[in-house]
């Protein structure tokens, strides 16, 4: 870690710390759902993992969206993390939501959170635009709510320069995160392309929101090229409220090729986050479901092998 990234992520860091000591602050929702029995991080499965077999790309049968939980259990998960564009029009059909929650509880998982995309820009420089956005996101908070999530993921989309998409992007995230700590509900942002794979940029925009209800959602893989992946999670560890493992390809060992799980998790556990840890999957070198098996055994590896844990 060179100097310049040591300062800016202890500069994160330190305004992190003051923004959540603020005796102004509005007091935040949970981080995440509990892990149950005392474990360090608790698995969770990404909905997106097996998006083509949900889209029916690539010649697979197509899966309905409530079949979810139960493929989830089955794979040894006991916590799910839905993408909204697997049911976008059933998003204010409450008969349906409850459907979800149903098949949530009968598998016996925990529905975590809801991954919002398609609904416009945050930060669109449009005031018009931007408002249309944040209110497109009202009724992911009020499913998300329904079926008994704790946040809703959200990109912090804008254009312009550095400085503008961070300024139009905090006002975004600022009046959707009010909208939804009366559900008390986070807004979470994934480092998910533009400047939002910066997480210095991120963090800062994430401050400048200046709501407890308002965090980041690390993702191990969605970094420019040029980026240090460790540093850059580091950065965001912070304000986590929810973690993505990504994955694309493993070694004969059982690790990732591109990610050091051992380096990342080691950042993740010393930042205090107790929470689940999403397993998403998105190789082409092989089936979805075995390239979720590997990234699940990866981490249990992980986990078991952490201080404290018995080996099973």
């Amino acid at each position: 870690m060179n100097r310049r990234t040591f300062l800016s992520a202890t500069a994160a860091a330190i305004c992190t710390k003051s923004l959540l000591n603020s005796e102004m602050a509005i007091a935040a929702p949970a981080q995440s759902t509990p892990v149950p029995d005392s474990k360090p991080f608790g698995l969770s499965l990404a909905q997106w993992s097996l998006n083509k077999r949900f889209f029916g790309r690539g010649g697979a049968e197509k899966l309905d969206n409530l079949e979810f939980a139960a493929i989830a259990k089955s794979l040894g998960f006991d916590a799910i993390e839905y993408v909204n564009q697997m049911f976008f029009d059933k998003a204010t059909n409450h008969d349906y939501l409850r459907q979800m929650k149903q098949r949530a509880d009968d598998a016996g998982v925990k529905n975590l959170l809801i991954m919002c995309d398609r609904e416009g820009r945050l930060g669109d420089p449009d005031e018009k635009q931007r408002t249309r956005a944040v209110e497109n996101h009202y009724k992911w908070v009020e499913a998300a709510k329904l079926l008994g999530c704790h946040s809703i993921r959200v990109n912090a989309s804008s254009k312009g320069s550095y400085e503008e998409q961070q300024k139009l992007a905090a006002d975004g995230l600022a009046r959707l995160s009010d909208f939804a700590r009366d559900f008390g509900l986070n807004v979470i942002v994934e480092n998910h392309g533009g400047h939002s794979s910066n997480a210095r940029w991120l963090t800062r925009t994430i401050l400048m929101a200046g709501r407890m209800n308002c965090g980041t959602l690390p993702d191990f893989g969605n970094f420019p090229s040029d980026a240090d992946i460790y540093t850059s999670v580091k950065m965001m560890m912070p304000l986590a409220r929810a973690v993505s493992a990504k994955s694309r390809a493993f070694d004969d060992q059982g690790n990732e090729t591109r990610i050091d799980y051992h380096k990342m998790m080691a950042i993740v556990l010393d930042s205090g986050y107790r929470g689940y840890v999403g397993v998403e999957f998105e190789g082409a070198g092989m089936p979805e479901e075995e390239g979720i098996k590997a990234t699940r055994d990866l981490l249990l590896k992980i986990r078991n092998d952490y201080p404290g844990q018995k080996r099973r």
